[in-house]
């Protein structure tokens, strides 16, 4: 039996042809031609005053943070219920991350915890867009407003969705996207800061250089080039964008091919949910998705590792997600938990996450399905024998 894995990167069949043109155009390094291209349509897509693309989205997380002017004593406020990197980004600077509850339909940040986790050291809000749906940008962005805060968004899992009618990571003063190998559009290791605040743009461009004024030199507005900021080594090379436009070329093709992977698995498995066995992703009515992941929370742990082995003896790949960071050695060191975060807790126990890749037939979704009544009635005709 042929084994269906978690995740399968997609190519357009376009990427070898861009890299070979990369390499005819001796432009390696990065800000070259296919950046300035992936750059614009970024740019286009997201209405972002400006687009920098970066090694990762953990490099452009860093970059929001250096533009933030965080320090020793500010306070971000963030899910626990998320990846290192939104956290590490903040603690690099010296800052705080102040672990909060999540909403338990979109596994979002919840706007209440939030406005309740406040404190006079609190200098920004930084929500992620869970699978690719959108965290409750209204009710933040006004909080961060009334209150005189930042607002980034790790929209890491974000590309091609929006929330309200806006695109993720365009709301913020800056958005971090992924390109990562499992994102929807990859270039293997990559990411982009959109940067939409107006007041951020110029100071964003030298950081992205390194520090440097390297940029205004190349466009001959300073006769030469040196150290006048913070800044790192950011910048996705010109071959990896390259592969990245490739990707986003068909950008609304991959989409539209997971949102039918994903809408297939949300059709097969409304019966389970309706027996209370399962439930579903919950997506917001403004909410457009990306169909980034298609995860199911079960009963509790047990029955989510048990789920898990069964679908492994089938030859399907599923996997958990997030360890709460409020949890972990590092997050009790570096930041603080406001309140028990109970709904955490127990998603980050209950959750699973299916198989979604561009390629995937329907004969392999219908197969997923079947594992999953077969794992969940075995559960259950173990419960009755007892």
């Amino acid at each position: 039996m042929t084994r269906i894995p978690f995740n399968s990167p997609y190519a357009t069949g376009n990427e070898f042809a861009y890299l070979r043109e990369a390499i005819d155009g001796q432009h390696l390094s990065g800000n070259g031609p296919f950046s300035a291209r992936c750059a614009e349509w970024l740019r286009e897509r997201t209405g972002a005053r400006a687009a920098f693309l970066t090694h990762s989205a953990t490099g452009a997380l860093e970059m929001a943070m250096l533009l933030a002017d965080l320090g020793p004593g500010d306070e971000v406020i963030m899910p626990s219920f998320t990846f290192v990197s939104t956290a590490n980004a903040v603690v690099l600077r010296g800052a705080t991350p102040v672990f909060c509850e999540i909403d338990p339909d979109t596994l979002n940040l919840d706007p209440r915890a939030a406005a309740d986790a406040m404190t006079e050291r609190t200098r920004m809000l930084l929500p992620i867009h869970y699978a690719g749906v959108g965290a409750d940008l209204d009710a933040l962005a006004g909080l961060a407003r009334d209150r005189g805060l930042l607002l980034v968004e790790d929209a890491a899992q974000g590309i091609m969705a929006s929330r309200a009618g806006r695109p993720l990571g365009s709301v913020g003063h800056a958005g971090a996207l992924s390109f990562h190998e499992t994102k929807n559009v990859t270039c293997g290791e990559g990411g982009a800061l959109l940067v939409n605040d107006p007041e951020w743009v110029e100071r964003a461009e030298i950081v992205h250089e390194k520090g440097t004024n390297r940029a205004r030199f190349f466009r001959g507005q300073v006769d030469k080039y040196t150290w006048v900021d913070l800044g790192s080594s950011f910048l996705m090379s010109d071959m990896a964008a390259a592969f990245l436009w490739a990707q986003l070329e068909h950008g609304e093709r991959i989409t539209d091919e997971r949102r039918r992977i994903w809408r297939r698995y949300h059709a097969a498995l409304e019966p389970l949910e309706a027996e209370g066995r399962l439930r579903r992703p919950v997506v917001p009515d403004d909410a457009v998705h990306n169909a980034h992941l298609y995860h199911l929370l079960l009963p509790d742990g047990r029955e989510r590792d048990r789920f898990i082995e069964r679908l492994a003896a089938a030859e399907i790949a599923t996997v958990f997600h997030y360890v709460p960071l409020h949890s972990s050695p590092a997050g009790r060191r570096f930041g603080r938990a406001v309140g028990d975060l109970r709904i955490t807790t127990s998603v980050a126990e209950r959750l699973v996450r299916l198989p979604l890749w561009v390629g995937m037939t329907d004969a392999d979704i219908d197969r997923v399905v079947a594992a999953i009544h077969s794992a969940l009635s075995a559960r259950r005709s173990a419960v009755h024998a007892s």
